[in-house]
């Protein structure tokens, strides 16, 4: 099971962290990835991170921007988000899969999203 939290409301420009907590199984040796989904638009890719944190790789709409990253002695995925726009305002989920991909179908595990606004 994995839950996100750490959405909100906050102005462009500004910051926030999100964290996904995986709990009832082990998700270290999976790749977690990071989705979006805006009103009106369909799931898209924001950010994934290999089982070891050693690689990872985002959209070009957040990158160098968003940070992803994991510690998986507490079980936790992270995507720390800054000079946020209006545009990234969406649902924001943490997924789970056993490959580097884009594709919100190649992963098989799926938390309940939380949701970021950012007001202009």
């Amino acid at each position: 099971q994995l839950q996100a939290s750490g959405g909100g409301l906050v102005q462009a420009g500004g910051s926030l962290r999100l964290s996904c907590l995986a709990s009832g199984r082990t998700f270290s040796s999976y790749v977690m990835g990071w989705f979006r989904q805006a009103p009106g638009k369909e799931r898209e890719f924001v950010a994934h991170i290999t089982w070891d944190g050693d690689s990872t790789h985002y959209a070009d709409s957040v990158k160098g921007r968003f940070t992803i990253d994991r510690d998986n002695a507490k079980n936790t995925l992270y995507l720390q988000m800054n000079s946020l726009k209006p545009e990234d305002t969406a649902v924001y989920y943490c997924a789970a899969g056993e490959f580097s991909s884009i594709r919100a179908s190649e992963y098989d595990y799926w938390g309940q999203g939380t949701l970021v606004t950012v007001s202009s």
